[in-house]
């Protein structure tokens, strides 16, 4: 997905190359054919090449994405991902501290 997001749209071939150790081209393939069946990519044919589009807007999926990678790697803890993020060296900048300063405020009044 992030490829595709990254280029607007992409073939299986255009997927395989881009990543760093990549399945075979069958496999690349019939994951997008998942994904699209799970409605968030769509494609167009060119001859016999399919492109594949993000079907719904980065936005939108962010939230459950993130909570996938907190849940997995995280044991559902957001405030370990969130340590992890800010402990391993992240350069944040005031404004980005003050954002979230904010946010841990409202959650403290919810």
């Amino acid at each position: 997905m992030d490829i595709v997001y990254a280029k607007g749209e992409s073939s299986a071939f255009d997927v395989q190359t881009a990543l760093p150790d990549p399945p075979s081209y069958s496999t690349v393939r019939t994951l997008l054919a998942i994904l699209e069946r799970k409605g968030v990519l769509k494609h167009t044919e060119r001859g016999q090449r399919y492109f594949y589009q993000p079907a719904v807007a980065r936005e939108k999926v962010r939230p459950s994405a993130l909570k996938r990678v907190v849940d997995t790697f995280f044991d559902g803890s957001l405030a370990s991902a969130v340590a992890a993020l800010v402990d391993d060296g992240a350069k944040l900048s005031a404004e980005e501290l003050e954002r979230l300063e904010t946010i841990i405020r409202k959650a403290k009044t919810k």
